[in-house]
């Protein structure tokens, strides 16, 4: 490797300290420009430094320079890095997310494409509501296709620069009983008559006026002498077409990132954009910055092992002369609740040794698993912050659920009552909620009891009295099933009868996977418990645990949340086939969804400076059910020489060793194979009470794993009888004797005779 002092002499001082291909991608001003930069390899310093370049060198005036970014915190961070560097103002300079920057332009030319300038820009929840309107006016079956649902289908159409006129049959398919188009094209007409644009029209109208019109594209091309992509291996369709034509083939053109770390299919990235870099744009130059300043030999070597299994790659390969450090550890255990104990553990002894909290991170595939981790280190003492999202208790769905245990243990909690009176939607308006709580204070009353009283008078219309009515004997009902029951019991069944599952079943939004994962994670917290009052009694106690928001804190995050951070020491659990690589991600997307997830674990070990400890349980209690699980095929990927395998002895019997291809070495050096003991096949449906280290646990066995075809009957608890018409991994699409054709999760049913 060149040293870079032998150039210092002849760069300007903004370069000292950077190393040749970071000096090669500053000063590569001219031309189509694709800069690989792989973690941690100073890829920010590397673009602020371009752009400083740029403006003192005198090759473009602010106003002349275009810079892209994916967040308004990373603008502003290079705007003022700029600015300080070479100490002047930058006001002018063209520089924001891709929404901000299309809607200074949408706003020049909004007659261009029926709007006028101060149109206004929707949020979500003003989408939702356009939607909810013309799904009624074509008479569309909102409960089956709810407008959340055909917003994300639109959202999506329009990250693939797709207008309502672009949009085949076959695109449509069935959606909105086959009248999507009609939809689409209905709801950007009404956009147009309310002078409004949403997030996604801000791309595609831009696109739409430089496909269009010749002569704004020229100007445009004219005023930005350079452009700048920060994150380019999250663009999607639409942003790739708009920076094209921006560019053009010989245009100016920077793209900074790395095709490793590309993450975002399912919010609509397109990771063949900057795979296709060097056909798109012909003679283009290319920089692969990968010197990295993060982390040990040892991590990057196993991430880069991990990652070369990926086809979908341009390649680098990551170095460093940090000391080599410790490898990285790879760690069974017996069940998560031994995972979380072995972390927690872990943590205060590095604190022992003097290690902050704040230099220490869990990072989690899915965010019910952080739950096991609070509750342990609520247990420790230890402070915690969950970064990009709540605590686990905080999470809206959960409050829900915990709302509704809370009225069924306590009838007179009126805020609890209040919470989910009308969630999930039971068409209690305004009027009908004002009713009530006039009710409740004219009798002296609490809304519990006022709702009684209202189910069996004539001061609520008939629609909100039945809805009020059957509410009251749901509860009645609940909380005498609740003397006779488990916790966790009443809580799936509560849950399941409420309507709560369903609602989120049919919610298409992006997070309803995970708050429905989270919900099935609450019930196993709530069988942990032998009463419904010790679960909420611990539950309270729990959300009364803030602390100074000064202190040390250890970080708990899913990996997505992660990318852009780093820690001296991370933990990484959970690394088990089906929850990484996630099963829903392999479902949708197989092989390229399975070459994400790969990159997510890329992005997790890169994410750890000095150490990076991954673990695997061989038992993971899901919602109701124990489950098996073998390690992540993830694992096996690992160079040997740069990992240390550890695991409780016995875990996994020789033909499960051999199914992801190596053997761990137990806590005393001695080579064994994995093994899986189920302890618990005495009877389908037997409780038994299980001894781990030291600790008695209740364990409630799965029901039947037997698969379910098209064409089984099947026995619901509630819903009754039916035949499967579709099955969708664990979840089955049935048509009910009695209750229409619904989907419910397999583990809520049985088989039936005949």
């Amino acid at each position: 490797m060149q040293d870079s002092t032998s150039l210092a002499p002849a760069l300007p001082g903004y370069c000292a300290g950077l190393n040749p291909p970071q000096i090669e991608a500053v000063l590569a001003t001219e031309g189509p420009v694709l800069v690989l930069a792989g973690a941690g390899t100073g890829k920010t310093r590397v673009l602020v430094t371009r752009l400083t370049h740029i403006l003192a060198s005198r090759r473009a005036w602010p106003g002349q320079v275009l810079a892209v970014t994916f967040t308004n915190k990373a603008a502003r961070e290079m705007k003022d890095r700029v600015a300080q560097m070479i100490g002047q103002s930058v006001e002018g300079l063209w520089l924001g997310t891709f929404h901000a920057i299309a809607a200074r332009m949408l706003r020049r030319h909004a007659e261009l494409v029926g709007l006028k300038p101060n149109f206004t820009i929707l949020d979500e929840d003003d989408q939702i509501r356009l939607l909810k309107q013309l799904i009624a006016a074509e008479n569309i079956d909102d409960k089956r296709w709810p407008a959340r649902l055909l917003g994300v289908v639109i959202q999506r159409w329009k990250d693939r620069a797709l207008g309502p006129e672009q949009i085949s049959v076959a695109d449509a398919g069935e959606l909105a009983g086959g009248k999507m188009i009609a939809i689409y094209r209905a709801y950007q007409a009404r956009l147009k008559t309310l002078n409004a644009a949403d997030f996604g029209d801000l791309l595609l109208h831009v696109l739409e006026i430089l496909r269009k019109n010749p002569e704004v594209l020229a100007d445009w091309r004219r005023r930005f002498k350079y452009i700048m992509v920060d994150e380019y291996q999250d663009t999607n369709v639409c942003q790739h077409l708009w920076l094209r034509l921006l560019a053009g083939e010989k245009g100016n053109l920077c793209c900074v990132g790395d095709d490793d770390q590309s993450i975002y299919g399912w919010r609509g990235a397109e990771i063949g954009n900057i795979l296709r870099f060097e056909r798109d744009y012909p003679g283009a130059k290319v920089v692969r910055l990968e010197r990295n300043y993060r982390s040990t030999p040892h991590i990057l070597a196993a991430a880069s092992g991990l990652i070369a299994h990926n086809s979908g790659r341009l390649g680098k390969t990551l170095w460093t002369d940090i000391a080599e450090g410790e490898k990285v550890k790879v760690r069974g255990f017996w069940d998560g609740d031994e995972e979380a104990r072995a972390v927690g553990d872990d943590v205060e002894a590095f604190q022992a040794k003097g290690a902050s909290l704040d230099t220490m991170a869990i990072l989690v595939r899915a965010s019910f698993q952080t739950r096991a981790f609070e509750e342990r280190f609520v247990t420790l003492g230890v402070p915690y912050r969950v970064i990009g999202g709540l605590r686990f208790y905080e999470r809206a769905e959960i409050k829900d659920a915990i709302a509704y245990l809370r009225v069924v243990n306590q009838p007179d909690d009126d805020l609890a009552f209040e919470r989910i009176v009308n969630v999930p939607k039971r068409g209690l308006g305004d009027a009908a909620i004002q009713t009530l709580h006039k009710a409740a204070r004219a009798g002296a009353s609490t809304l519990y009891r006022a709702a009684a009283a209202l189910s069996e008078t004539e001061e609520l219309k008939a629609k909100p009295r039945r809805a009020l009515g059957d509410l009251i004997r749901q509860f009645e009902r609940w909380r005498g099933q609740s003397a006779a029951m488990p916790a966790d019991e009443l809580a799936e069944i509560l849950l399941d009868e409420s309507g709560y599952t369903a609602m989120l079943q049919a919610d298409k939004s992006p997070d309803a996977a995970g708050r429905l994962d989270n919900l099935k994670e609450f019930v196993r917290a709530v069988g942990e418990f032998e009463s419904l009052g010790g679960f909420l009694e611990h539950v309270s106690l729990v959300m009364d645990n803030e602390r100074d928001q000064g202190e040390a804190r250890i970080s708990l995050m899913t990996l997505h949340a992660a990318k852009g951070l780093e820690f001296d020491t991370v933990f990484l659990p959970g690394w088990e086939d089906g929850l990484f690589p996630h099963q829903r991600s392999l479902d949708e997307s197989g092989a390229s969804g399975l070459e994400e997830e790969r990159r997510l674990a890329y992005v997790g070990l890169t994410r750890a400076r000095r150490r990076a400890l991954v673990s695997f349980a061989a038992n993971r209690r899901v919602h109701d059910r124990w489950q098996n699980a073998l390690p992540s095929r993830f694992l096996e990927e690992l160079p040997e020489s740069h990992v240390e395998r550890v695991a409780a002895p016995g875990l996994y019997s020789g033909g499960q060793a051999e199914r992801f291809g190596h053997r761990l070495i137990d806590r005393f050096g001695e080579a064994r194979p994995f093994r899986v003991e189920p302890r618990w096949q005495d009877g389908p449906e037997a409780r038994r009470s299980l001894t781990i280290d030291g600790r008695a646990k209740r364990v409630e066995p799965a029901r039947s794993d037997a698969a379910f075809g098209i064409g089984d009957r099947i026995q619901h608890a509630t819903l009754g009888r039916g035949q499967v018409l579709s099955v969708e991994g664990n979840k089955l699409g049935i048509a009910f004797e009695k209750g229409g054709v619904k989907k419910v999760l397999a583990s809520f049913v049985e088989k039936a005779a005949g």
